[in-house]
């Protein structure tokens, strides 16, 4: 490693240090300060809320990319970046863990080492991917935003958060496509990339990592151009497949192709006004670039499988590779072969057997201090269960007391209401005589009125029956009178008429 690579690998890991990655709550709407990254500061839609978690990736007290991290699968669904450009390249430095994705009360706003989170961080590894799940594998952490396309802070990218796993050759093949869609295609189309935005994402398989980290089925990336007036949409797709090239569709068709078929950019990134000559001259770019992932795939083929490890230092030192290609440089790798395999094994038995030793130290270390916080827990539950126990019994002291002198003081209650019932009722007799003798006053007068009105009445019949009495004798007198004198006129008639 030479003296620029190793000032860079410092750098990097003293820049490790400042990087900051807040979750956004699930009450918050979209990223927050990380809505920028998106085409009109809205992320896609249509996709689930359970299981994720967003995040705005920061460092040096500004925002660099967003993040929608699968919990379930412990592999990011997508990140989210803007005006990417090429960077140097330079070592990879430590990869860091996201301490509140575990531990939603963990204190610690930034992320860590995840040496320094084993003893800070509560269940570190329930729903993210660490180092450990990518040992001993066939996998790589694939970075689905690559630290070669950060070119102000590379490190901002070296989050178990923004990776998913990939084999070897197919995470360098997606960096180059990665690489040389954005400096051939992408960027010189948009203006250099100003208003260029980049969606990455990884759909998951039915493979998982340890059975822990799911792999991906493919990968993919979506760009918006927002150049008014000038603006496009593209999409690309990678499979996993061995001997699979980067696919061109459009976004509608990549939409389709995702799991709940999100709508990745608003109203299609514009769709009415894009230009199709720009995305004409993309397509031409990225033929380009297919033609070229299709020569490096057959110029890998054609490599024996013994010169496969050592082609980058092959192709980066040329006076190396044409010292190996004479015969006696043939001839001395063909004799030293055999024991710089034996030296390789016996050096990887070694590290093997020593890391297992740690591992197994360490878990069994691990379980024992496990075992001692569960006992000491369960012995601190159970002390503080009996002390809360005799508390709650001398708290209900008072309260059965007081239950006992409010049951004692309604009895004597109740006793007392029978007593003045019983006198009420005794002293009812007398109190019902005084009450008639008071009253007897007053229904006399009461019943003078009716006597004398009585009084007046039967007086009033005797005087009228006296009346009629009267006037019926008198009737009777002058009848018997007027009968008298009727029959004395009738004699008299007869006589007269019989003397004639």
């Amino acid at each position: 490693m030479g003296p620029a690579r190793c000032l860079a690998l410092g750098s990097l890991l003293a820049l490790a240090g400042l990087l900051e990655g807040r979750l956004v709550g699930e009450e918050e709407a979209g990223f927050g300060e990380c809505d920028r990254f998106f085409y009109a500061e809205t992320p896609p839609a249509g996709l689930p809320a359970d299981a994720h978690v967003k995040i705005c990736q920061r460092s040096e007290g500004a925002e660099r990319f967003a993040t929608l991290y699968s919990t379930r699968d412990r592999i990011p669904v997508y990140s989210a970046f803007r005006a990417a450009r090429l960077a140097p390249g330079g070592a990879q430095p430590r990869w860091l863990v996201e301490p509140q994705i575990d531990d939603p009360s963990s204190n610690l706003e930034e992320v860590v080492n995840e040496e320094d989170a084993i003893t800070s961080v509560n269940n570190l590894g329930s729903r993210q991917a660490l180092n450990t799940d990518y040992l001993d594998s066939d996998y790589q952490r694939g970075q689905l935003y690559p630290f070669s396309l950060s070119s102000d802070f590379p490190t901002t990218s070296f989050t178990l958060t923004n990776a998913a796993p990939m084999t070897p050759s197919f995470q360098e093949r997606w960096y180059m496509n990665l690489n040389s869609l954005m400096d051939q295609a992408l960027t010189p189309q948009c203006g250099n990339g100003e208003d260029l935005y980049i969606i990455t994402g990884a759909v998951p398989s039915d493979r998982k990592v340890k059975d822990r980290v799911t792999v991906p089925e493919f990968v993919w990336l979506a760009a918006c151009c927002a150049v008014p007036g000038g603006g496009w949409a593209m999409g690309f797709v990678k499979h996993t497949r061995e001997g699979d090239v980067i696919e061109d569709v459009m976004v509608k068709d990549l939409e389709k192709l995702l799991p709940f078929n999100p709508q990745l950019f608003q109203n299609n990134c514009g769709e009415t006004e894009q230009d199709t000559e720009k995305m004409k001259k993309i397509l031409e770019m990225v033929n380009q670039v297919q033609d070229e992932e299709r020569m490096v795939q057959s110029k890998e083929d054609s490599i024996p499988l013994s010169s496969t490890k050592s082609k980058k230092s092959a192709l980066l030192l040329p006076e190396a590779a044409e010292e190996r290609s004479s015969f006696l440089g043939k001839l001395m790798g063909f004799i030293a072969t055999p024991f710089i395999k034996l030296f390789q094994l016996i050096y990887y038995v070694a590290v093997g057997i020593l890391k297992n030793i740690v591992y197994f130290l360490w878990y069994v270390t691990k379980q024992v201090i496990n075992g001692m916080e569960s006992c000491l827990y369960r012995l601190g539950s159970a002390t503080i269960s009996y002390f809360m126990a005799i508390g709650e019994e001398l708290a209900s002291i008072p309260w059965k007391v007081l239950k006992v002198m409010v049951k004692i003081v309604r009895a004597i209650l109740r006793i007392l209401c029978c007593l003045l019932k019983a006198v009420c009722r005794i002293l009812g007799i007398p109190v019902r005589v005084f009450v008639d003798v008071a009253t007897f006053p007053v229904y006399t007068m009461g019943a003078i009125p009716i006597v004398c009105k009585d009084i007046a009445v039967g007086l009033g019949g005797t005087i009228s029956l006296l009346f009629d009495t009267a006037l019926g004798t008198m009737g009777g007198l002058f009848q018997l009178v007027f009968s008298v004198f009727k029959k004395i006129g009738y004699k008299v008639t007869i006589a007269n008429s019989d003397e004639l």
